[in-house]
C-alpha cells in the first residue's frame, strides 16, 4: 500500500490484508483518484503516515456475515465518509458537517490493494458500477458527487452564467456538471496554461488568466454581466476575495476549497449586502449525490475520459503525488494498487 509522510514522501509499504466482521466488505482496489486534498500538507502531514485515497472503484472480495445485497465479484464504488441520515444536520440537509460523516473511514483508504469497508458504509456508501462504466470512470463518482453537493448548495439553475477560480480537477468537473445541468455561458480562471487550456477543451466558453479577471474583463465575456455563480475552486485566499467583486447582483460566491485554519479574508462588506451576494460552503457529498453522479456519468451528461492524463501502479504513486501537487502539467492522475503496468 501507498503511505503518505508527506507529499513528497509516499512509500510502498506492506502490511497485512485487513480483516472483515458481520456487516463489512472487503473490497479489492481496482482504481483509486489522487484528489487535490491528498495533497493539502497543511492538513495532511499533521496525521501521518496513514494511507490516504477516497476516489475508489473496485471489487468486492469478500462479504461478511449478515451482508445482503452484494456478493464476491461485485463491481462497486464506495464512499470513505457516509453520514448518519438521522441527525439534526442530516436531517436539515447539511450531511457534510454529520459528526458520523467526520468520523467515518475505510480500512486503510484506497491506495491499498484491499479496503475493509465498516457496516455504516456497506449500508449507505456503497454503489453498484454499471457495466456501462469502467473503474477509471469510477473513480469520479465521488469527485462529481462533491460538484453536485457545491451546485446544489449555491442553488445553481440553468441558465445562470458560471465563473470557476482554479481550473484543477473540481473546477473542470464543475465545468462538466453545469454544462450537463443547463449551464448559460461559463468562464474559467486560473494562474497555469496547461489548466485554463484543458478548460477550454472541456467545455468553458472562455478563460483567463487570473491577473486578468477583472470585473470588466468577466461582463465583456458574459453579454456585460458578472458571474451567477463564482465557484471558487482553490483555497487561495487572494482567489476567494477577488471572487467577490466577480459576481453579479443576486449571485452566489461558493466557496469550495478550503483555505488553512486561522486564514481570515478581507471582502466588501457594504457591496456584498447592497448587492445581495451571497456566500455559500460545500464540502463532499451526501449518498444522493453519490446516486446522481452515478446516474450522470451512466448516462454520458458527464464524460470524463478525457480528463484523466496519468496512470500509474503502486509502485510509482510517488510520482503521482508529486504531479499533483505541482498541479501543472497533470489533471486526473489515477493509481491500480493491485496492477503492475
Amino acid at each position: 500500500m501507498g503511505v503518505y509522510y508527506s507529499n513528497w514522501d509516499v512509500r510502498v509499504e506492506e502490511r497485512p490484508v485487513p480483516e472483515i466482521g458481520p456487516g463489512e466488505l472487503l473490497l479489492r482496489v481496482e482504481a483509486c483518484g489522487i484528489c487535490g486534498s491528498d495533497v493539502m500538507e497543511w492538513y495532511r502531514a499533521r496525521k501521518a503516515p496513514l494511507v490516504l485515497g477516497h476516489e475508489i472503484a473496485g471489487e468486492v472480495a469478500a462479504v461478511g456475515e449478515g451482508v445482503e445485497g452484494f456478493r464476491p465479484g461485485d463491481r462497486v464504488v464506495v464512499a470513505h465518509h457516509v453520514p448518519c441520515n438521522t441527525c439534526r444536520y442530516c436531517l436539515r440537509g447539511h450531511h457534510s458537517v454529520c459528526e458520523t460523516l467526520r468520523s467515518t473511514n475505510l480500512d486503510p483508504g484506497g491506495f491499498a490493494e484491499f479496503a475493509r469497508v465498516p457496516r455504516i458504509n456497506v449500508d449507505r456508501g456503497v454503489f453498484p458500477l454499471p457495466e456501462e462504466l469502467t473503474y477509471d470512470e469510477g473513480t469520479f463518482v465521488e469527485p462529481l458527487a462533491c460538484v453536485l453537493r457545491g451546485l446544489r448548495m449555491a442553488r445553481f439553475q440553468p441558465g445562470q452564467n458560471l465563473l470557476v477560480v482554479g481550473s484543477g480537477i473540481s473546477g473542470i468537473l464543475f465545468i462538466k456538471a453545469a454544462r450537463a445541468l443547463g449551464a448559460g455561458r461559463v468562464v474559467a480562471v486560473d494562474i497555469e496554461d496547461y489548466r485554463l487550456k484543458m478548460a477550454r477543451n472541456m467545455g468553458a466558453d472562455a478563460v483567463l488568466p487570473a491577473p486578468e479577471a477583472t470585473p470588466e474583463r468577466i461582463r465583456s465575456l458574459l453579454g456585460g454581466w458578472l458571474g451567477d455563480l463564482v465557484a471558487v475552486c482553490t483555497g487561495s485566499p487572494r482567489a476567494m476575495e477577488q471572487s467577490f467583486a466577480l459576481a453579479e447582483r443576486g449571485g452566489t460566491v461558493l466557496l469550495f476549497a478550503p483555505a488553512p485554519p486561522g486564514t481570515t479574508l478581507s471582502f466588501p462588506a457594504w457591496e456584498i449586502w447592497r448587492d445581495g451576494v451571497s456566500i455559500a460552503t460545500s464540502y463532499a457529498g451526501a449518498p444522493a449525490d453519490m446516486a446522481l453522479a452515478l446516474d450522470l456519468l451512466r448516462a454520458r451528461r458527464v464524460e470524463v475520459e478525457d480528463m484523466i492524463t496519468h496512470r500509474l501502479s503502486l509502485d510509482e504513486i510517488g510520482k503521482g503525488f508529486a504531479l499533483v501537487a505541482q498541479a501543472r502539467e497533470s489533471l486526473k492522475v489515477i493509481v491500480y494498487p493491485g496492477i503492475k503496468l
